[in-house]
């Protein structure tokens, strides 16, 4: 079973908090709440935009309830400390009871759910937990289930995405919103809860006007990974937003583009998804690596055109797919402080990018 919030263990934050009054009124202009995620991603301008356009996203081919059960199972089978006690606290403000999450979390039988929902949790984690990563068939289950092709592709880029923005927080060591758990959990927290109807309400007619500009299949098969891009044809809000993020990561140049490709490559090969490695070969041979060097890449993590750091980079990254979070966070703490804050910023955004990615290929099997 996963853990629960009080087994998981939390290190020091690995980058500071920096202030700008422009984001945080751009975030509340969106209707986002400024956190202490978006405090730390502020230097860097796609991932800041990636982070806000996920919390600010609503599901158009699914119920907004699942997604909120589903962020919640996701950030505890990453087993993200900051990402599943936020989600905990909003499911309580929502009206959620504590006897409804604790079964969730425990998974164990919720007689509140049916098999459809039980299917959307088990779905959740297995593609978060990706051993091995879930293929056609689990997505051709939870058709059988009831779901619409379209609904199940909306899962998997949300979960995928969740997982991105699970290991920026662990990452980063995000300290933990204290104040809004504290809230949920106490008196004031229950009587918001009582309004719990009237929220789900507002969010329901926000989510209906909703709206994203299409684009045209050519569009979204441009630029890097841009099959995993197709699979959200339909979804425009979706492909938008996976999108702005792929282009951005390997448009910046705090990193080299071979370097953020290679990564990509590792995850890829971690995680068994040959789509997105043949696409990471693709790519890097534009950048001038032959079959022979990838192969020799990811079979050793080094390579003579990197730097020792850029090749710490490839072993650091196989050890965000699967982890334990005391080494990772120290292993991350020790890399930022040998490449420089921004610098370790870019490359966790890189490294969730992929394994958010690489998740989301399935849809191509």
């Amino acid at each position: 079973m996963a853990q629960l919030l009080g087994d998981i263990e939390w290190g020091e934050p690995i980058l500071p908090p920096v202030a700008d009054p422009s984001w945080e009124a751009e975030i509340k202009r969106r209707g986002g709440r400024l956190g202490e995620v978006d405090r730390r991603v502020v230097p860097s301008g796609w991932l800041r935009e990636a982070c806000l356009s996920l919390v600010t996203y609503h599901p158009s081919e699914v119920a907004q309830r699942l997604f909120n059960i589903g962020a919640m199972v996701t950030s505890q089978e990453n087993a993200c400390r900051y990402c599943y006690g936020a989600n905990r606290a909003y499911m309580k403000i929502l009206g959620y009871s504590e006897s409804f999450i604790s079964r969730i979390e425990r998974d164990v039988h919720v007689a509140e759910l049916d098999d459809m929902e039980r299917g959307f949790i088990a779905f959740c984690r297995n593609l978060a937990r990706s051993r091995p990563r879930p293929a056609k068939a689990d997505r051709q289950a939870l058709i059988n289930l009831g779901y619409a092709p379209l609904a199940v592709n909306e899962i998997a880029f949300y979960i995928a995405m969740a997982c991105f923005y699970n290991r920026i927080s662990i990452l980063i060591a995000c300290p933990t919103e204290v104040g809004f758990e504290r809230l949920a959990n106490g008196p004031i927290g229950r009587l918001i809860g009582l309004a719990a109807p009237a929220l789900r309400v507002l969010a329901a007619r926000k989510q209906k006007t909703q709206q994203a500009t299409s684009m045209d299949a050519a569009t979204l098969a441009s630029g890097p990974f841009g099959l995993v891009v197709t699979t959200l044809a339909g979804l425009p809000g979706a492909a938008a937003m996976l999108k702005a993020a792929l282009d951005g990561a390997f448009a910046s140049s705090v990193l080299p583009r071979g370097t953020k490709l290679l990564m990509f490559a590792v995850v890829a090969r971690t995680l068994a998804c040959q789509h997105s490695e043949h696409e990471a070969r693709r790519l890097l041979a534009i950048e001038g690596f032959d079959a022979a060097e990838f192969e020799a890449t990811l079979a050793t993590l080094d390579s003579k055109r990197l730097t020792r750091h850029e090749a710490w980079m490839l072993s650091w990254v196989r050890d965000t797919v699967h982890y334990q979070i005391a080494a990772v966070q120290s292993q991350t703490s020790a890399l930022a402080a040998a490449i420089g804050n921004a610098a370790v910023l870019e490359a966790i955004g890189v490294a969730a990018l992929a394994n958010a990615t690489v998740r989301l290929a399935m849809l191509l099997e």
